[in-house]
């Protein structure tokens, strides 16, 4: 921990950040050494790797972007070694990202299947079911609809329109003493 105008300030200075972005450049140049041409990138095994920089671009997770200091925190009364939070640090910043690769390698594949075939049918059953349902029901009731207007004019409106002539005339007036 350094001070520096009263600001504290946290340097990681870690060797497997260096592993990471290395690894992850190594994986761009490949890829953009794969997707040189079109021919090129149909032969290539590499190119069917999608190149994707954003991969939530609505914002739909915007609520998962948890950090080391969104989980763990230390008041300035009391302080652990800098070694112990440095390790902290870095052993779950580590493991939140190899844990959710493992998961996402396992789970992510068959959950997007699932998903797939489930919006699938999910599609068709309202396009070609429910749709079609709703529009027969539309057409073929439009004389519920005068009866169900002539109903609310004869019942209802007489009697809102008599309670608002009867309320009209109350009028409110406040006085301070």
């Amino acid at each position: 921990m350094i001070k520096e105008d009263s600001q504290e300030v946290t340097k990681i200075d870690l060797e497997w950040i260096e592993e990471q972005s290395e690894e992850q450049s190594e994986v761009r140049s490949e890829v953009q050494s794969d997707v040189g041409s079109e021919d090129d990138a149909r032969s290539s095994q590499g190119a069917t790797r999608p190149v994707v920089k954003d991969r939530d671009p609505k914002g739909i997770n915007d609520c998962l972007k948890v950090t080391f200091e969104d989980v763990i925190a230390e008041p300035p009364s009391v302080r652990s070694f800098d070694k112990v939070w440095l390790w902290s640090h870095a052993l779950f910043e580590v493991s939140r990202l190899w844990f959710y690769r493992i998961i996402s390698l396992l789970l992510g594949v068959p959950l997007a299947l699932i998903a797939g075939v489930l919006f699938a049918l999910l599609s068709c059953l309202h396009i070609w079911l429910i749709m079609p349902c709703v529009q027969l029901i539309l057409i073929n009731m439009h004389w519920v609809q005068t009866i169900w207007a002539s109903i609310l004019d004869i019942t209802i409106s007489p009697l809102f329109s008599s309670m608002g002539k009867c309320c009209g005339a109350i009028s409110i007036r406040v006085a301070r003493d």
